[in-house]
């Protein structure tokens, strides 16, 4: 609870105050009220940067989860070749999101990148437009986590008894049937959790847009996380960079208690009671 207290919740206070105040980073701040909030919220670009981050947030998660639990699936049997493939699939996790964001730029380069050489013109485009620069950065950003989701469904199936599996096929269910009927159920809070991730994780992409595009062209991929830093460190209004700051926390917080009640994990019951 100290360290909570010490690296969480004071911070919080220390955000929530320099939101009421104008500062540029030196001299002494000035009290303006809530002049920050009212201006944040009407100005064109940060409510701009709302709607990417939603954008970013719900496609995101719409690709990856189905993505992730089939995977996962997969990767939970025990043939010595879906091991194999397990590995490939953990290849993402061992690079930085930086890494990744310097490679797929480079990848996408119109004058130089992968696509340039392929006898393809509908391929042969700049990726990082003003039309394809948001859907491109959400496609690494699917690539990049993907695995770490896989993983966690991989977990959940491995601890779901056989015996629920062996009596549905001795009921003549189908396997389509045992997933819809036994695995997905049994892996409910599995999905809550990879849920909550990925969904309060959103709110906090940085380094893949920043890398990629900066929050270009124009503002086109400029999200919360990045319209913040560069409110703040650019801009030198840091007032108002606080104001997205606890936007970015009060969001978080709601979805991830949201998630949690709706999903009753808070009740902590078995899935297995009765087995």
């Amino acid at each position: 609870m100290a360290f909570f207290g010490i690296f969480a919740l004071i911070p919080l206070v220390g955000v929530v105050y320099f939101s009421m105040v104008k500062w540029n980073g030196m001299g002494t701040p000035q009290w303006v009220g809530f002049d920050n909030w009212s201006a944040s919220l009407t100005d064109k670009t940060t409510l701009n940067a709302i709607k990417l981050s939603l954008i970013v947030m719900v496609v995101t998660w719409g690709v990856q989860t189905p993505i992730s639990l089939l995977l996962g699936v997969f990767m939970a049997g025990r043939q010595r070749y879906r091991a194999v493939l397990s590995v490939l699939y953990f290849l993402p996790l061992l690079f930085s999101s930086a890494a990744i964001g310097i490679i797929f730029k480079s990848m996408v380069d119109p004058n130089f990148g992968l696509f340039s050489h392929i006898p393809v013109r509908w391929l042969q485009q700049s990726y990082l437009s003003p039309t394809l620069a948001l859907p491109t950065v959400m496609f690494v950003i699917t690539w990049a986590f993907v695995p770490f989701h896989s993983l966690l469904y991989q977990a959940g199936v491995r601890q779901i008894p056989q015996t629920m599996y062996e009596a549905a096929m001795i009921d003549g269910a189908s396997p389509w049937k045992q997933f819809w009927s036994i695995t997905i159920p049994q892996l409910k809070y599995t999905i809550v959790t990879s849920s909550t991730l990925q969904l309060v994780g959103a709110l906090t992409y940085f380094d893949l847009f920043y890398v990629m595009t900066q929050g270009g062209p124009g503002d086109a991929t400029r999200i919360l996380p990045l319209h913040m830093y560069i409110t703040g460190f650019k801009s030198f209004d840091y007032g108002r960079s606080a104001v997205i700051s606890v936007i970015l926390a009060v969001v978080g917080l709601t979805l991830s208690l949201t998630l949690n009640k709706l999903s009753g994990t808070g009740k902590m019951e078995s899935q297995q009671e009765g087995i």
